[in-house]
């Protein structure tokens, strides 16, 4: 399945049924009189978040949806049926923005939550309704009144429990192939991964989401590179999980390029719990891998693990690190 996290597209309600203008004609009855019955009301648009779904790549391939129009009303004082809603179900985490993508209308956080974007229109009253003692032969019936219209921004931010973030090649995508049943592409070369990928990884038990975020490169906060398009996916997490290419000359200019991003476009994002660890150690001699450790503790001012994605060394204690951190948040929450 392709991911695709944002889409434009058009919505409309139903209109309401138009009124009837109607009189009985019966044998046998003395005296008519109005018997218009009253349209029906048109249809809502109404969003719903669905836990089954982790794309927006439905709406590539349909981007107008309409609800049903009420019927109109009859003789005999026969109301119209009101028009059934129209449901469009959306990932958890899908953001329902106006025509600019600049105002957020609601945010789907929540399995089940529930939005109404677009109300249908009122029924038109039918002549039976204007009946008074003054009139008591109305010729007079409403049309229903048009239902809302409007273009909507949908934009996906996946709710993950963790959120793995690095330069380019900091071994991500091994990592979450290891830990989940997970199948992201994996290569020798920097942006293997293009798109988010999400797994379901087990310690002890214990489940959690786990998202491996395209690499980040400097400059990502102002849009360089993969840019802003998938930092918003880790605004969500419950922890970071930072990995660094140990088998580079240098550890500590890729900690901090990755934390200067995360700190200039988000705040919030940067304050989030983080297990930091040091990748591919398969690579490399352990009096090698204790000097970046001490490079990276001093830097960072933070405990350093040391890990080998491929060769499955220290993982379950990062997950278990990593759980620790989600319980606190939950806690918290």
């Amino acid at each position: 399945m392709k991911f695709l996290d944002e889409a434009k597209i058009y919505i409309k309600a139903g209109d309401g049924g138009n009124g009837a203008c109607s009189f009985r004609h019966e044998k046998f009855l003395e005296f008519g009189g109005p018997d218009g019955g009253n349209g029906g009301n048109g249809g809502d648009v109404v969003f719903q978040a669905v836990e089954n779904l982790n794309t927006l790549i439905d709406f590539r391939y349909q981007q107008h949806f309409k609800a049903q129009r009420g019927k109109n009303g009859a003789g005999r004082n026969c109301t119209g049926a009101s028009g059934d809603d129209l449901i469009i179900k959306v990932p958890v985490g899908t953001q329902i923005m106006d025509e600019t993508g600049s105002i957020v209308l609601a945010d789907m956080i929540h399995g089940g939550d529930t939005f109404v974007a677009a109300k249908g229109g009122k029924g038109g009253r039918g002549n039976d309704s204007y009946k008074s003692s003054t009139n008591q032969a109305p010729e007079q019936a409403d049309p229903g009144t048009p239902g809302e219209e409007l273009w909507v921004w949908l934009k996906l931010k996946i709710i993950a429990d963790v959120g793995l973030v690095g330069l380019p090649n900091a071994g991500k995508s091994t990592f979450l192939s290891v830990i989940s049943r997970a199948k992201p592409k994996i290569a020798d070369y920097p942006f293997t991964t293009i798109h988010p990928n999400l797994g379901m990884a087990t310690v002890d038990d214990n489940m959690m989401l786990v998202a491996d975020i395209p690499g980040l490169i400097e400059g990502a906060s102002d849009g360089v590179g993969l840019g802003t398009k998938f930092l918003k996916h880790v605004e969500r997490c419950k922890v970071l999980i930072h990995l660094i290419d140990a088998t580079q000359e240098d550890v500590v200019t890729p900690y901090k390029t990755i934390r200067k991003e995360l700190k200039k476009y988000s705040p919030l994002l940067a304050g989030k719990p983080e297990v930091l660890a040091l990748n591919k150690i398969d690579a490399l001699l352990p009096e090698e891998v204790e000097e970046k450790q001490k490079e990276l503790k001093k830097a960072s001012k933070q405990k350093v693990h040391a890990i080998s994605g491929v060769a499955r060394q220290g993982v379950t204690e990062i997950l278990r690190l990593a759980y620790k951190e989600i319980l606190k948040a939950k806690e918290g929450e």
